[in-house]
């Protein structure tokens, strides 16, 4: 199945994409020089840009798989806030995140299995609000948070936030629907 990408629209959050344009440079070589084995293997050039904040539609079996998107956590509303409820079945709703979220993840279908989880050099925390809820995590391998289950089809708004409010750092989510390591 094909995977749909989309940029978020530059000009609906002025100063959210302006202070991020601002540290995509230093992002890029961040990105690159993060020891998290293939899931940064290239050197970004001056003239080449990881896009990062992407929107992503999925239909089960979709490919590649596993499919990966990139960001900056942090922001300043407490993660609590944005799910609405400190604590969830999958985990706290600690740290801060932004107001808007960092990516929007749509279902074309019912996944019996999708595994969405963050990898960060920072301790990162989770938020996913969608179809039947919300959910948090914290720690779901080591420092990185992740959500594994079944899901429904529909739209998930996803945040990745830091301990600390305005504390930025970059990260990858590797999302897969194979439940096979």
């Amino acid at each position: 199945m094909a995977v749909n990408r989309a940029r978020q629209n530059q000009s609906s959050n002025q100063p959210r994409n302006q202070r991020r344009n601002q540290i995509r440079g230093k992002l890029a070589i961040i990105l690159g020089s993060l020891c998290l084995g293939t899931l940064a293997q290239a050197q970004p050039s001056p003239s080449s840009s990881i896009p990062i904040f992407e929107n992503v539609t999925l239909s089960p079996n979709f490919s590649p798989d596993p499919l990966t998107v990139r960001g900056l956590s942090g922001g300043s509303v407490a993660s609590e806030k944005t799910a609405g409820r400190a604590e969830t079945p999958t985990g706290p709703c600690v740290g801060y995140v932004d107001e808007q979220p960092d990516h929007t993840l749509v279902l074309t279908g019912f996944f019996q299995y999708l595994s969405l989880q963050v990898k960060s050099n920072a301790d990162t925390v989770l938020v996913v609000r969608g179809p039947g809820g919300s959910w948090c995590n914290d720690d779901y391998t080591d420092r990185n948070p992740g959500i594994v289950g079944q899901w429904l089809s529909g739209t998930y708004e996803i945040w990745v936030g830091s301990y600390k409010p305005n504390t930025y750092n970059p990260y990858v989510i590797k999302i897969s629907d194979n439940s096979q390591p």
